[in-house]
């Protein structure tokens, strides 16, 4: 079995000038979800080279598409080439990478996604950090509350206590989620592994993996 790595480092990877510095100064992703609305704060204040505020509190990169019905409530910073296709719904505290899709229904509320992750039907993301290239099947769900509102534990090969009430998931690069899925609240799944539809999940998964269910994980092969 594939040690299950929970680290920043381990997980996702950025050359945005804005986030680089909270994801190499974080040693485990849930630290960098208090800071969201901080980064997407001095953005604002500063200024991002090539994006421009589409309204008070809305940054937006080039050639980003934008539906008549799509919502957006600042904060929030969208990257160039993004689509908010009808119905998108982003609920403030939210930063998007480059060429991503945030589908009809799709909900979005204190997290960032990274570039090329794609969220296109019924999907919500939730206090949550996708990598470059994840995708959440239709209907997926990262759910972020316990049903007894109890600050959330990763439970990892050891259990990390976030100190945190609300954390959805983290997805690790090109990691991709089947239709239907509930990862429930501090599910890591690691990069390049793909979760079979209709699942539900909690805990930590290892990188390059084809997860069938909670307790049948497949390792790929190398050549996968």
């Amino acid at each position: 079995m594939n040690k299950l790595k929970v680290k920043t480092s381990e997980l996702f990877s950025t050359e945005c000038p804005f986030l680089k510095e909270a994801f190499e100064k974080s040693t485990y992703p849930w630290e960098i979800l208090p800071q969201i609305k901080l980064i997407v704060a001095k953005a604002l204040e500063e200024g991002i080279e090539g994006y421009h505020l589409l309204k008070e509190g809305v940054l937006v990169g080039d050639d980003v598409k934008i539906a008549n019905t799509a919502t957006i409530e600042a904060p929030a910073i969208i990257g160039k080439d993004t689509e908010l296709r009808p119905g998108a719904y982003l609920r403030g505290n939210v930063i998007i990478g480059e060429k991503c899709v945030i589908g009809n229904s799709s909900e979005l509320k204190n997290c960032i996604l990274l570039n090329r992750v794609q969220v296109p039907h019924y999907n919500y993301i939730g206090d949550s950090i996708l990598g470059d290239y994840a995708h959440m099947g239709a209907g997926s769900i990262l759910s972020n509350l316990k049903s007894d509102g109890k600050n959330v534990v990763i439970h990892g090969e050891e259990e990390y206590e976030t100190g945190l009430r609300k954390i959805g998931g983290f997805l690790g690069e090109h990691a991709d989620i089947g239709c239907g899925s509930v990862l429930n609240p501090g599910t890591i799944i690691g990069k390049n592994t793909q979760v079979y539809p209709l699942s539900m999940l909690r805990g930590v998964f290892p990188e390059n993996s084809i997860v069938k269910s909670q307790n049948n994980i497949v390792i790929k092969n190398k050549e996968e």
